[in-house]
């Protein structure tokens, strides 16, 4: 859920990197590794990089944006210091491509949950303002910063 969100600008950049950076280092790369799959389910592409490098204010000089130029993946593997960056840019690149996918492919509605999250978000607001729900919903997504919904795009 997380994710999506961020790619969709329902949450700001700087609590996403909060939330990341508040991870274990290897639950940081388990979330790179899922980001590069939502990636590729997006229909990320080349011309994507320049956008991407440059909405996610890091450096073009910096290695995950280096090998994202070079269209190479693999940044969960890169040294720790390098883990921040690399989950600014690709979050970056799914926006870009979620956003394109969902214009294109979704402009007049769609059944995926992860692009009617604003939908969502008002349901769970509805249900927690119910007294006496087990299960509350807006805990379950804005309460835990553990929560990933880790269902791929498609």
């Amino acid at each position: 859920m997380v994710l999506n969100e961020l790619a969709q600008g329902l949450r700001p950049t700087a609590e996403g990197v909060e939330w990341f950076e508040g991870l274990a280092e290897e639950d940081q790369r388990k979330v790179l590794h899922a980001l590069v799959l939502f990636c590729g389910q997006a229909r990320a592409c080349e011309d994507d990089v320049p956008e991407s490098i440059a909405r996610s204010g890091i450096r073009p000089t910096h290695t995950p944006a280096v090998m994202l130029t070079k269209w190479r993946f693999g940044m969960e593997a890169l040294p720790a210091y390098e883990l921040t960056k690399s989950f600014r840019l690709l979050i970056a690149l799914f926006s870009i491509a979620d956003a394109r996918r969902r214009m294109l492919h979704c402009a007049d509605g769609c059944g995926h949950e992860w692009h009617n999250l604003s939908d969502l978000r008002q349901e769970a607001i509805q249900v927690s303002s119910c007294p006496g729900l087990v299960g509350d919903l807006g805990e379950r997504d804005h309460g835990r910063r553990d929560f990933l919904w880790l269902d791929a795009p498609t």
